[in-house]
């Protein structure tokens, strides 16, 4: 690490510091601008709900109506919406998978235009929900600058993917996460030093706490990196010409990323922002007692759609019937196993186990701030565990792998032009 660090600040990788200095530059101005608030909208004191996953993206902007108040979820929103209509859903979708990189470009056009028609609807709701006022220019106003402020974000996010370093959109919401970060350390020290405990007892929890978080986020990073290598042959080749280099199929044991969360997120809190728009009573009462995630039976229920999103989403984006084709084209097998059909069900059985334990890990890692919250008296901003730092720590891996492997190209070059 530390000598990779020294690499970066050598003279022959000067492009890369610039890289690097831009990113940090746009996201400074991101941090920024998360704290300006529009003028004539006030923060929201009530429970966002669903959007509380939303919020803290955006680094708490959505909370006080800053001008990055979306941050780039409408468009995480569109892309997911896009990947599952490539899936044999709408066949216009499936045909631009299938055209390559000329598809791909039409694909990120048409996720574009659809975040930004998201970010205004959005917005709209946000404005007319929260902000309390019956002013519909007001409320278009407001709109319209959330949506610019989002459309924004994703021009600086396409400038960091190609002038910068990492993906754009992925830093952005890893900015707003750590931005959040601190609040949540600040509480448990209030609550542990300045709270009911004693002084020494206060310190010694707050260390515990400390503590638990980092073995989390230790934990995180080795699901992340954790993976099932699948031995592949090809028939056309021999490992001997290869350097004995063995070719491997790698299935990753958290395929879906953060992706089920998110889904289970929004079921399970959608039922109570209705109830509350209706004014019902009864069904306030009725949602609150066994639908939201903080109830025993709401908890339970967000435990099965996230075993449930977990299984889709791996599936759906991890197709065991395509990669056994793709295999059979290029002339792999697995050994011991028939091409076809047989591939297929090996794949799709080693998915299955490896989706088991990764589902079971983000239930632990979703189900932490549910049950600190229930069980201690800690404050609703002090939580341990959650989908956020299981964004940070996957983009801070990607990122770092690829200024890594910037670094090793780069001395590759060097040592091949010497020796020329």
């Amino acid at each position: 690490m530390i000598k990779g660090i020294a690499k970066i600040f050598s003279k022959q990788n000067k492009d890369l510091r610039k890289r690097i200095y831009f990113t940090l530059f746009c996201l400074g101005f991101f941090a920024l601008g998360i704290n300006v608030t529009i003028p004539w909208a006030n923060s929201i004191y009530a429970e966002l709900g669903f959007l509380e996953v939303f919020n803290l993206m955006s680094g708490g902007g959505l909370q006080r109506f800053s001008i990055f108040a979306l941050g780039v979820s409408p468009y995480i929103t569109a892309s997911i919406i896009t990947q599952l209509l490539q899936m044999d859903i709408i066949p216009y979708f499936k045909d631009l998978k299938e055209q390559g990189y000329v598809g791909r470009q039409k694909i990120n056009k048409i996720t574009r235009y659809l975040g930004i028609i998201i970010a205004f609807v959005q917005a709209y709701a946000m404005t007319v929900f929260y902000l309390n006022t019956g002013d519909v220019m007001m409320m278009l106003k407001t709109s319209l600058v959330m949506t610019a402020g989002t459309a924004f974000l994703l021009w600086m996010g396409d400038q960091i993917s190609q002038k910068g370093i990492g993906n754009g959109q992925s830093l952005l919401i890893m900015a707003g996460i750590i931005m959040s970060m601190p609040n949540v350390f600040t509480g448990a020290f209030e609550s542990f030093i300045h709270g009911s405990y004693e002084t020494g007892l206060g310190i010694t929890l707050f260390a515990l706490f400390v503590i638990v978080y980092i073995l989390i986020i230790v934990g995180i990073i080795w699901i992340q990196l954790a993976e099932r290598r699948i031995p592949i042959q090809y028939s056309n080749r021999t490992t001997s010409a290869y350097g004995a280099q063995q070719s491997f199929l790698p299935i990753k044991i958290n395929s879906a990323g953060v992706i089920p969360v998110i889904f289970a997120s929004v079921l399970t809190t959608i039922p109570a922002t209705i109830a509350q728009l209706i004014g019902n009573e009864a069904a306030i009462n009725f949602v609150n007692n066994y639908i939201v995630y903080t109830s025993p039976t709401g908890l339970l229920l967000y435990i099965v759609l996230i075993f449930l999103f977990g299984y889709f989403y791996t599936f759906l984006t991890m197709n065991p019937d395509e990669m056994s084709k793709n295999l059979n084209k290029n002339g792999g097998y697995i050994p011991g196993v028939r091409p076809g059909e047989e591939t297929s069900k090996y794949i799709s059985k080693s998915l299955s186990k490896l989706t088991m334990v990764g589902s079971l890990f983000l239930v632990i890692l979703a189900g932490l701030p549910v049950i600190v919250s229930t069980f201690t008296s800690l404050p609703s901003r002090v939580t341990i565990g959650g989908t956020g730092i299981l964004i940070v720590v996957g983009v801070a891996i990607e990122t770092y792998k690829q200024i890594e492997s910037s670094l090793t190209a780069r001395s590759y070059a060097a040592r091949k032009k010497r020796f020329r």
